[in-house]
């Protein structure tokens, strides 16, 4: 039913079933739909979170779609996810969610009217690109989205807290599938996850927990943006043996692996662990505000 591709970073290159993230895009559409239509999630001023975050997953998930069917250029993927913006602008502008963010050793920082129609718009931009360049790894792009999204429901109270819990529920077990090689969840999967964080955390107002929380993805982002850019490769990971090894710096995957053989699993765990930390900074930096709400 699903194209196979081969796992590159497998003795022998199997063939695995890719794409799968298009379960968790309709199943989470239907799941919203149904909390809409069952009134857990209160309207507020006739806009609904349920549905905004249902609108904003599927042109996610599409935009992946024509990723895995076309092979986007860059150019287009960094600023496709804008459309699904104005779904979350109206919402913002509509319950009057907080335009200031507060940052460590800065302080609260007002944008204004300036956060409806540039802070949202980049907050989607930058975390649906960089968590979709974070991956290759099996169960990269699966596990560390579901640490960032476990981090930001935390905080959330139960009206917003329910809106992800069967998709979350669902995304873990692609996560565990992912991550012993049986299924890739595509661009499509990686898009998608990538616009619930982004569009979850507008809508629960959790902006300074999501900003230190991505800031491993920004890091790797960079990292492979001024490679391309200044040197117009893209970094990679060889098999040695059962082992991936590079012999550059150029993504955080090549950062760890650079000169030190490890197993697969052993980046992935590293790179969740690093994930979790950044999680936790986040919880206790966004809790004083939570706890106010």
């Amino acid at each position: 039913m699903f194209p196979k591709v081969p796992d590159q970073h497998k003795i022998g290159k199997p063939l695995v079933p890719n794409g799968l993230g298009v379960i968790y895009v309709l199943f989470t559409t239907v799941y919203l739909f149904l909390i809409y239509f069952s009134g857990i999630a209160k309207t507020s001023n006739g806009v609904s979170a349920p549905l905004t975050l249902a609108v904003c997953i599927l042109f996610g998930g599409f935009m992946g779609l024509l990723d895995d069917w076309m092979d986007l250029k860059w150019r287009y993927k960094a600023f496709m996810p804008l459309i699904a913006v104005l779904p979350l602008i109206y919402l913002a502008i509509e319950n009057g969610l907080r335009t200031s963010i507060s940052l460590p050793f800065i302080g609260v920082i007002e944008f204004g009217g300036a956060y409806y129609f540039l802070v949202i718009p980049l907050i989607v931009m930058i975390v649906a690109n960089t968590v979709n360049q974070l991956g290759g790894l099996n169960g990269l792009e699966t596990i560390c989205p579901a640490i960032i999204l476990i981090g930001l429901m935390a905080l959330s109270q139960f009206s917003n807290l329910i809106l992800m819990l069967g998709p979350l529920i669902l995304w873990l077990a692609l996560a565990a599938l992912n991550f012993n090689g049986k299924i890739f969840v595509g661009n499509i999967g990686s898009f998608a996850i990538g616009m619930t964080i982004a569009s979850f955390a507008v809508i629960t107002d959790l902006k300074s927990s999501l900003l230190v929380s991505i800031l491993p993805y920004i890091f790797n982002s960079i990292l492979i943006l001024l490679t391309v850019f200044f040197f117009r490769k893209r970094a990679s990971v060889s098999l040695d043996g059962k082992k991936l090894v590079s012999d550059q710096r150029w993504s955080l995957v090549t950062l760890i692996t650079y000169r030190r053989p490890m197993t697969e699993r052993k980046v992935v765990a590293l790179i969740s662990l690093l994930m979790v930390i950044f999680v936790s900074i986040g919880v206790i930096i966004e809790l004083p505000w939570s706890l106010l709400t």
